[in-house]
């Protein structure tokens, strides 16, 4: 597989004095690059994953380092053989990452502490930890740490509600969180510290950097890591070790393979094997088909 593009995966949280005329230029200066992908720019710092050609990458990275707010901004890089996103969205948002907390935070005073993926390796077995899935569920359902809590949440916004309810007795315990790339943690270690936690950690660099990580290669992660692109499924686990945790939501076979349901009124995100993919014709149930069949005038 040749590798002439690469995707770009980084988050910063810095305050910016005029983030809407900031998203103006930054869109503008994307599409003269000709990059592709989902940029998020708030007061509170900037969000992005984006694909381009090693040169157009590098440029972008470079513009970026030049900038006073970004010199230190970190990229996880991967190697891809064309773009991963169809289109280009720069976009103005009030968070960067939508909690809508009582509380104003800042993770770079409030958050919790940062652990290497060789330190969060160790951690993984010990008995006086608890590991707490950062993400959505459907994320959590491709692939996740073993013994990680899943939260069973459809938005981030509902985790302050969630620590009350299934967390407030343990806060006695190291309480280690992890993401895709780090940034939802950021904010999740300091509504867990506001919460009353003091033990508190994430996973620095998030499950991506975990799994290009030379030393730890990916272990102790079960399944496919979900990410924002046209990938949807990439494998973290880089030793004989790894394994398919997904389930087919018709049969329950293992995958690692997710669709949106063929009906127009539905698009359920759902985990399919290729034989029910083909079977059940794209669709997440026989009222989704015969509901777009009889939209479609194909049954009267």
């Amino acid at each position: 597989m040749t590798t002439d593009y690469r995707i770009l995966l980084y988050y910063k949280y810095v305050p910016i004095s005029d983030p809407e005329a900031f998203t103006a230029e930054h869109l503008q200066f994307c599409k003269e690059l000709g990059i592709k992908g989902r940029i998020l720019i708030a007061s509170e710092g900037i969000n992005g994953t984006l694909s381009g050609t090693i040169e157009q990458t590098e440029r972008y990275m470079e513009t970026m380092h030049a900038h006073p707010l970004f010199s230190d901004l970190l990229f996880k890089i991967d190697e891809a053989s064309g773009h991963a996103f169809k289109k280009l969205f720069v976009r103005h948002k009030k968070e960067l990452v939508t909690l809508r907390y009582d509380k104003k935070l800042d993770p770079n005073t409030d958050g919790g502490g940062r652990l290497t993926p060789k330190q969060w390796h160790e951690h993984l077995d010990r008995d006086d930890v608890l590991i707490l899935d950062g993400r959505s569920d459907y994320e959590y359902d491709l692939g996740h740490f073993r013994n990680a809590i899943k939260p069973d949440l459809e938005t981030f916004r509902e985790f302050p509600e969630w620590i009350r309810n299934n967390l407030s007795e343990h806060k006695d315990k190291r309480i280690l969180t992890y993401c895709t790339g780090g940034i939802r943690c950021e904010m999740l270690t300091a509504v867990l510290k506001n919460e009353g936690f003091d033990d508190v950690f994430q996973l620095d660099g998030g499950i991506v950097t975990y799994g290009q990580d030379p030393e730890v290669q990916g272990k102790g992660f079960d399944g496919n890591c979900y990410v924002f692109d046209e990938r949807v499924s990439v494998r973290i686990n880089q030793t004989d070790e790894h394994i398919l945790v997904g389930e087919c939501h018709h049969c329950g076979t293992k995958t690692d393979r997710y669709i949106n349901c063929k009906d127009d009124t539905c698009h359920l995100q759902h985990l399919v094997c290729e034989e029910c993919e083909t079977t059940k014709r794209g669709y997440c149930s026989t009222d989704c088909e015969t509901h777009d069949l009889v939209a479609s005038g194909s049954v009267l």
